[in-house]
């Protein structure tokens, strides 16, 4: 591990960006150039005091989820995610498996997003990269997790949806799964997935057998959220070309009360999350 070039490489690209670059205020007036640190730790998801020890060649080794983390978190380029990882004494992920690397482009419309609810997601649900709306919509702030998982084993993740639509999920996760595996059935980490939760959850081994295929496209979605109540969006799916992420919006109807609902989140959810992430940051990161 290259410690002084590695606290060069993170203070150059935190200097270059701005804060409108990621989705945040500028607001008060910034004596040099650039993020603070303060919005770089927030942005992938890690202590301020971490991430300074890391900018002063003095912090630990960093994991490879951590190191996806500032990857994003500073916008890099793919070559330059892969240079951050060989600063770090890592080599760069390159599986055949989905890249946890979103494209900086990418970040920039989830960034744009403000009013509207937006993740990036694997094709198996591993949760990539959120705007602060999506993590007020579904409370879901932790980074590296994947949402099928979370699905089938944490009862809180079931409570975002009205039980009567619960079993409709259940089903939708797992035929988007089979589908996964057929196309990539040399890919290890959605088969691992699979067999994981085959062996922990009765009611996805269940679903499994009844071999149901379908890939997962735009629909109606209703969430119970504990700030605002019911809501019904319409969720849009959009395909990132040749990387197997999704991009996932989720839209209220204008005039509808679900539209209303949404406006409301918009203030009291961000309000909730405000001491965890200062401003209207886009995400957690989740190889971050």
């Amino acid at each position: 591990m290259d410690r002084p070039e590695l606290a060069d490489f993170l203070r150059r690209g935190r200097a270059r960006l701005e804060p409108s670059d990621v989705g945040l205020a500028a607001g008060s007036r910034r004596r040099t150039p650039g993020l603070r640190r303060e919005e770089v730790a927030a942005l992938a998801g890690m202590s301020v005091d971490y991430y300074t020890r890391l900018e002063q060649s003095r912090g630990p080794h960093p994991s490879r989820q951590m190191l996806g983390a500032l990857a994003r978190a500073l916008r890099l380029t793919g070559d330059e995610r892969d240079h951050l990882f060989h600063l770090a004494g890592e080599q760069p992920p390159r599986a055949a498996s989905a890249s946890p690397h979103v494209r900086p482009g990418l970040l920039l419309i989830l960034d744009r997003l403000h009013d509207a609810p937006a993740q990036v997601v694997t094709d198996y649900g591993e949760l990539l990269a959120q705007n602060a709306m999506a993590a007020a919509l579904t409370g879901q702030t932790e980074p590296g997790r994947n949402l099928v998982r979370r699905f089938f084993t944490d009862p809180a993740s079931r409570s975002l949806f009205p039980p009567e639509d619960r079993a409709g999920h259940a089903r939708s996760h797992v035929a988007n799964l089979r589908a996964v595996t057929a196309a990539r059935p040399t890919d290890p980490v959605p088969a691992a997935l699979v067999a994981e939760l085959r062996a922990t959850s009765e009611e996805f081994a269940e679903l499994w057998e009844s071999h149901e295929v379908a890939v997962r496209r735009s629909a109606t979605k209703r969430f119970l959220n504990p700030a605002v109540g019911l809501l019904e969006l319409d969720c849009e799916i959009l395909l990132s070309s040749g990387d197997n992420q999704l991009l996932v919006v989720h839209t209220a109807r204008p005039g509808t009360e679900s539209h209303e609902r949404l406006r409301l989140l918009r203030v009291v959810g961000l309000q909730d999350l405000a001491p965890a992430r200062p401003g209207p940051t886009s995400a957690t990161f989740r190889d971050r």
